[in-house]
């Protein structure tokens, strides 16, 4: 398939991927500083296919976000055109999946196959990828054939130089579009010398783009050294890590700039984007190293918020603005949606402003159950719940139609559960039916699966083995009373 994009390799300085580093503050501030292409730190491919792609207007940023609510990746307009996204995987299929899941936010895609950490290789990831050649050309033929961004790989130099070399070849006939090699073998590390000679070797032994990486400790402290390890290594491009993550700005032409000076501009990126607070106080430390000790220093390591570490930097006032900001633009935004859904609103729909609290219900009792047994006693066709999800704040709103009308909470919740307990809860107040509240007084529910329960009992005294009927579990059990409700398509 036909590569279409801007995207280059040759004569770029780039930031590397770099777990807990590579977030998109720290991306941006690196290209605000100079540098041509950003990697985002090695995102796990099954991980990334739980996620939904969420796109956050407050922030103005494309968030793929996980069961759990959190952030899993996070990208924006400014960086589009020049992030990569660095995937771990071990699994063609998968890797192809996420590939697609992120092409049109990103403007390349690289499968990890240097990583000699426990939670990359574990996986048959990373570096282990290394000893797997077939696996390797799979994922990466696959890719490229998938998808129409450019393809790339980081890898770290075999034994020997003629094993790393006939690797390499065979990766370029993949048709990859560059090739990342950090310089050292799985099992070196840091303090370990840079092999500048097998990076200069795969560089003349190939014609696509060679990324030299691994440069930090021996070669780079400032923006010209870049160029002495690009010579050394005859690579087309240098990727930069921890001389990046100490300092991004490193790509700056003109000179390092002061650590308060970058720390400042870190953290503005952070709280204009929502970072969490461990991730921005993590990559801070980072750039402290030694300074870590410093009154700063031990401020930095105590704090526990993000508008604790503005207070660390003196930017307490920058974190109350922006804040402000943004609750300004959250309510703005929230208004016209509900502008927007009250314009379009079934008028049929009857709604109430209710929430489900379960502390109000005795233990394996919910609204949704008693409004299936409702329905049953009354011959009515049982529930039917549509569901949605709000973009703006990811939280849930259910409807539930019962004998063709329907209900609904107006007040939104967190998780799908409870907003459909909401809307059986309007249903039941409506219909002025129980809704098995403490507060109700004996509860029929209850008293019903202790009947039951006593018969089971008996009857396997009675050498009566047979289960339970389902039928009868599902009155009790949530989860088995869900499975007796379709959803409807959204």
């Amino acid at each position: 398939m036909t590569v279409n994009t801007p995207l280059c390799f040759r004569g770029k300085s780039i930031l590397a991927p770099m777990v807990r580093v590579g977030t998109l503050p720290m991306r941006l501030l690196a290209l605000d500083y100079g540098a041509d292409i950003v990697y985002c730190e090695e995102l796990i491919d099954i991980k990334m296919l739980q996620c939904k792609r969420v796109v956050n207007e407050v922030l103005e940023t494309v968030d793929f976000v996980a069961p759990n609510e959190r952030v899993v990746f996070r990208t924006c307009e400014r960086e589009r055109h020049c992030v990569v996204f660095q995937m771990g995987s071990a699994d063609a299929e998968r890797a192809l999946a996420v590939a697609k899941l992120v092409e049109s936010d990103v403007a390349g895609i690289d499968i990890n196959m240097g990583c000699p950490k426990e939670y990359s290789t574990k996986g048959g990831m990373g570096a282990a990828l290394l000893s797997d050649p077939d696996k390797i050309e799979s994922i990466l033929t696959t890719l490229v054939k998938g998808i129409c961004k450019p393809v790339t790989c980081k890898i770290r130099i075999l034994p020997s130089v003629e094993d790393t070399v006939n690797l390499v070849k065979r990766i370029e006939k993949t048709g990859i579009a560059a090739i990342a090699v950090h310089g050292r073998k799985k099992e070196e590390r840091p303090q370990h010398p840079v092999h500048c000679d097998v990076i200069k070797a795969i560089s003349e032994a190939v014609s696509i783009p060679v990324i030299a990486n691994g440069g930090s400790h021996d070669f780079i402290r400032e923006y010209m050294d870049i160029e002495t390890f690009q010579k050394a290594t005859a690579a087309s491009s240098v990727m930069i890590a921890r001389a990046a993550m100490w300092n991004p700005s490193i790509f700056r032409k003109e000179g390092l700039f002061p650590l308060r000076k970058v720390m400042q501009d870190y953290i503005k990126y952070a709280v204009r984007y929502d970072n969490h607070y461990t991730n921005t106080k993590y990559c801070l430390c980072q750039m402290l190293r030694e300074q870590l000790e410093t009154t700063q220093g031990k401020k930095l390591h105590a704090a526990q918020s993000t508008q604790e570490i503005c207070e660390v930097f003196e930017m307490a006032d920058f974190y109350e603005e922006t804040t402000t900001i943004f609750t300004a633009k959250k309510t703005s935004l929230e208004t016209k949606i509900q502008d927007e859904d009250d314009q379009m609103e079934d008028p049929d729909v009857i709604k109430m402003a209710v929430r489900f609290d379960k502390r109000e219900y005795p233990p394996q009792i919910t609204p949704k159950m008693y409004l299936l047994e409702w329905c049953r006693k009354e011959k009515h066709p049982q529930p039917i719940y549509e569901t949605v999800q709000r973009p703006l704040d990811r939280l849930f709103c259910s409807v539930v139609t019962v004998a063709e009308q329907k209900y609904k909470s107006t007040l939104w919740d967190k998780s799908k559960k409870l907003a459909e307990q909401a809307a059986a809860i309007v249903c039941l107040r409506t219909l002025g039916v129980p809704e098995g509240k403490l507060c109700e007084g004996e509860n029929p529910l209850i008293a019903k699966r202790k009947r039951e329960d006593r018969e089971c009992s008996n009857n396997r005294d009675h050498g009566d083995d047979l289960a339970e009927p389902s039928h009868k579990k599902a009155n009790f059990i949530e989860g088995a009373s869900d499975m007796n409700v379709p959803e409807m398509p959204r």
